[in-house]
């Protein structure tokens, strides 16, 4: 078998280079069938926003030669020859298969242990197989890498702890309100981190939110993503008392909610507890609203403290799940080579089938000329047995004279014992 990766990802090129080579998702299913067909091979691409690989396989020990295929993925995206060189790495055999468990576990991604990467990495697979490009090496190794990173899910918290600032707010009021339907949030803002926020919020079961944001048309936009309804910032007083979460993100030099602001809300509240989550650098939330009963406020640094103890939890996983791809990887090359030795067993098994043929025909033409049936078989029993052991034997003195080191090998192989005289 033979196995070639070649790709470029987040730490080997910048976004610039890595879009000049992504592929639309309308365009894979005709890229790979050009791909397999360089060089007789089945193939598949995974191409995200922060890598693209592509995925060469065959049965046959003949390598694939990597300068072909990355002299297609030049042509392809119509670059000058080379312009991906210092960019590009290559593994092959079994580095690529150990490459390509790091990918589908989470532990090559710019997040560590994120799980989006082994959907895209099932896609891939997908519309590799829709294009009759998968055949039943990459089928294989697509089964085992697809089961070692589902080992790592099961077995390791790679994933369990939030590593973002916009998921850690989440997942924070997640620890505080039991029920997620239940509650309502107010994001302040409507940038980048705020949608995240805004998304997170969603999946988490979130079903009322408002977004309150200093231009309104800008506000209405992320609110009709999702789902949520905007306002203006003037309507803080107004909608403060509503709500239960606050997370705010603005570009704000100064505070926009202050400790009055807060107060007067409480008290309409009457004393309702609320969580305000100050993710803004410079603080949109005064210092001092902390001083308040009833209300939990963190700020950017509360949360990054939890992103960095997250970070290292995942990092003690990670090498949980290495571990883990090191057993599926050596499974994996245990059943190849299981796969291998058996056109040997079968060779070996027919010459034997064969032999035993000729003895007994040979046998039937003795006895139908009449003779003695006893003397037939007991021939026929020498004869087989001579022709059976007469390779093994010359192997097993071939290396006692040549190669005493393969000795005890040998003896495994046809069945000795280790001292003849036990």
């Amino acid at each position: 078998m033979s196995v070639l990766l070649i790709g470029l990802n987040h730490n080997s090129a910048a976004v610039s280079v890595r879009e000049r080579v992504a592929f639309a998702p309308d365009q894979l299913e005709h890229a790979v069938r050009q791909l397999a067909s360089l060089q007789d091979s089945e193939a598949s691409i995974l191409s995200t926003c922060n890598r693209t690989e592509l995925l060469l396989a065959r049965d046959s020990e003949a390598p694939i030669e990597a300068a072909v295929v990355l002299q297609w993925l030049h042509s392809y995206h119509q670059l000058p020859a080379g312009d991906l060189d210092e960019h590009i790495y290559t593994c092959t055999d079994s580095d690529a298969v150990a490459h390509l468990m790091q990918v589908a576990s989470g532990l090559d991604s710019l997040v560590l242990g994120e799980p989006q990467i082994l959907g895209q990495l099932k896609s891939a697979y997908a519309v590799a197989r829709e294009s009759g490009a998968v055949g039943v090496v990459l089928n294989k190794l697509y089964q085992r890498v697809f089961a070692a990173a589902k080992r790592v899910r099961t077995e390791t918290a790679i994933g369990e702890n939030p590593v973002s600032i916009a998921y850690a707010a989440v997942d924070l009021a997640g620890r505080i309100y039991e029920s997620m339907s239940s509650v309502k949030v107010l994001l302040v803002g409507a940038g980048e981190t705020i949608e995240l926020v805004g998304t997170h919020l969603r999946q988490a079961g979130v079903s009322r939110i408002l977004i309150a944001n200093r231009s309104l048309d800008r506000g209405m936009t992320l609110a009709e993503k999702l789902g949520a309804e905007a306002r203006v910032l003037s309507d803080l007083p107004e909608v403060l008392p509503q709500v239960d979460i606050v997370v705010s993100s603005t570009a704000s030099q100064l505070p926009i909610i202050g400790k009055g602001l807060v107060e007067t809300a409480l008290r309409k509240r009457r004393h309702k507890p609320m969580l305000l989550v100050d993710i803004a650098v410079p603080r949109d939330v005064e210092a001092e609203v902390a001083e308040l009963q009833d209300v939990y406020l963190y700020t950017v640094d509360d949360l990054r403290d939890i992103v960095d103890q997250n970070i290292a939890q995942r990092e003690t996983e990670a090498d949980k799940a290495r571990d883990i791809l090191n057993e599926e990887l050596a499974l994996y090359i245990r059943s190849l080579r299981a796969d291998a030795s058996k056109q040997w067993i079968k060779y070996y098994r027919d010459q034997a089938s064969a032999l035993t043929d000729l003895e007994l025909e040979r046998a039937r033409k003795e006895l139908s000329v009449g003779a003695n049936p006893e003397v037939v078989l007991e021939a026929m029993a020498r004869a087989i047995t001579n022709k059976l052991i007469h390779a093994p034997s010359q192997g097993l003195r071939s290396i006692a004279e040549h190669n005493v080191a393969e000795l005890d090998v040998a003896k495994r192989l046809l069945g000795l014992p280790d001292d003849l005289d036990q």
